[in-house]
């Protein structure tokens, strides 16, 4: 007695079966940078500035300093830095300041975050201290 032939819902089904499977890339993990930046938008800090501090300090390659509105707001945007980065996989090595709340100090090892309130990065300067262009770096050595 002939075989009926198969329909072509289970020849299709028969096809796929015995093919083999394709590993897909997972998704690229963000980078620090990338995480920290989308943080500081999430929660509009002020002014947000980006300092690359490779060859004058051994503590970090780069600095982000950013202001907030008022010491809740510094405390909120410090809080989600470190929320994002864990997400992603960034293990806060220190976090700094959250208890007043005028500045806040993450340190996420390769890059150090510093949220405050604007009187108080007028008053530390830290974007003087640390902003180094190429031309005065070798001026410097």
């Amino acid at each position: 007695m002939p075989k009926k032939p198969a329909t072509s819902a289970k020849r299709k089904k028969a096809l796929t079966a015995f093919k083999p499977k394709v590993a897909r890339k997972p998704p690229k993990a963000p980078s620090l940078k990338t995480v920290v930046l989308d943080a500081l938008d999430d929660m509009k800090a002020l002014e947000v500035k980006f300092l690359d501090v490779r060859g004058l300090t051994d503590i970090a390659d780069t600095m982000v300093i950013a202001s907030g509105t008022s010491d809740r707001h510094v405390r909120s945007v410090a809080q989600r830095v470190v929320e994002k980065a864990k997400e992603s996989g960034f293990r806060p090595h220190g976090v700094e300041g959250q208890q007043d709340g005028d500045w806040v100090l993450i340190d996420l090892n390769e890059m150090i975050v510093h949220v405050m309130l604007p009187r108080v990065r007028e008053f530390y300067g830290l974007e003087k201290l640390w902003d180094m262009t190429a031309t005065k770096r070798a001026a410097r050595a």
